[in-house]
């Protein structure tokens, strides 16, 4: 309430001192040709006067009744009104001055006050002046507003687009834990010797799933770390059957790039890919060239496989729109004989 209170105080301060200097304008202006004092006293008090209630009634009235709601018929027509009231303000204050300064003797009138019409335009640069700050300054609080709303809807953009992104990643390839999970059981069981290697492996895909993806970014060689890790697992679970060439160029130890972008390219390759003559085929390359990666991914598959693609590229495709927009190109091409997936980011 104080500050509320304190606000006006400062308002009405500041409106005394703009109306003192409209005053002290009128005094100044109109002080050419008379050494009258108190007719200028009074004059410039009448017009200021007649300024004040006119710039009020456009300012508080018309100009956010009308003017800014588009009535601008209405606006006009009162806009006619106020100029009458200006014009009978002004020619009754010349003629208070003709009758009670100069006992109606024309000649000794300054030059200034006998045209009525440069008394009328002063008052009236006033009220435009007057009006001119308050569209100003209602079109600059519609700037901080759209501004401000602009903000608040790009947050809440920002805000989905981080929880779309987040369901995204909890969705990364849960049957491919399932799928190593059921190894790992199926090697315990036989006590196999890859048995500890493998969970040992899978202990480091998991923190990396679990942890590391929640970072917007991580480094590529870190990435590519965990892919490795991923493809020895899966040579594992394929023993024999699994054949990958993974061939890494020109990488940059502090490139970084978001978590998770391509194992479900990877994964896709080996759940849907065909074995043909007792090996499993798939040719990976991965490389940096003029701040770009390049990532190309191939594997054989037969007519009789089934190729469909579940959520894991479709996931990716929504992943890499909303991380690399305008960055990036994504290209499948798929055949009778094979799959190839090719994926270039900008960074």
């Amino acid at each position: 309430m104080q500050k509320k209170q304190l606000l006006n105080f400062k308002e009405a301060l500041i409106h005394l001192l703009i109306w003192s200097l409209v005053w002290f304008f009128f005094r100044s202006f109109f002080s050419v040709g008379t050494a009258n004092k108190e007719f200028l006293f009074w004059f410039s008090t009448l017009l200021s006067l007649i300024a004040l209630v006119a710039s009020y009634v456009f300012v508080y009235d018309l100009i956010p009744k009308y003017l800014l709601t588009n009535q601008y018929r209405k606006f006009a027509i009162y806009t006619f009104y106020s100029g009458v009231f200006v014009t009978t303000g002004v020619l009754m204050t010349v003629a208070f001055g003709f009758v009670f300064f100069f006992n109606l003797e024309y000649q000794k009138m300054p030059v200034l006050i006998k045209s009525p019409a440069v008394i009328l335009v002063c008052v009236l640069l006033i009220v435009a002046l007057a009006s001119a700050l308050k569209i100003l300054k209602h079109s600059y609080k519609s700037l901080e507003e759209k501004k401000t709303l602009e903000n608040k809807f790009l947050q809440t953009k920002l805000e989905l687009k981080e929880q779309e992104l987040r369901f995204l990643k909890m969705q990364i390839h849960p049957h491919f834990l399932f799928n190593s999970l059921n190894t790992i059981y199926g090697f315990a069981i036989a006590k196999a010797d890859e048995a500890p290697e493998m969970i040992l492996k899978l202990s480091n895909l998991l923190d990396y799933i679990l942890y590391q993806v929640e970072k917007p970014k991580v480094l590529l060689a870190e990435e590519i770390n965990h892919l490795e890790d991923y493809i020895s697992l899966e040579k594992m679970r394929f023993h024999d059957t699994l054949q990958v060439s993974f061939k890494i160029e020109n990488i940059n130890d502090s490139l970084q790039i978001s978590p998770m972008l391509l194992i479900p390219f990877v994964e896709n390759s080996f759940k849907h890919g065909a074995i043909i003559d007792g090996v499993l085929k798939v040719d990976i390359n991965l490389k940096i060239e003029n701040n770009k990666l390049f990532f190309e991914i191939k594997n054989f598959s037969s007519k009789e496989k089934d190729t469909e693609n579940g959520i894991g590229l479709e996931n990716i495709k929504k992943r890499l729109l909303m991380l690399y927009p305008n960055k990036h190109q994504l290209k499948i091409e798929e055949t009778s004989l094979s799959f190839k997936v090719t994926l270039e980011i900008e960074f």
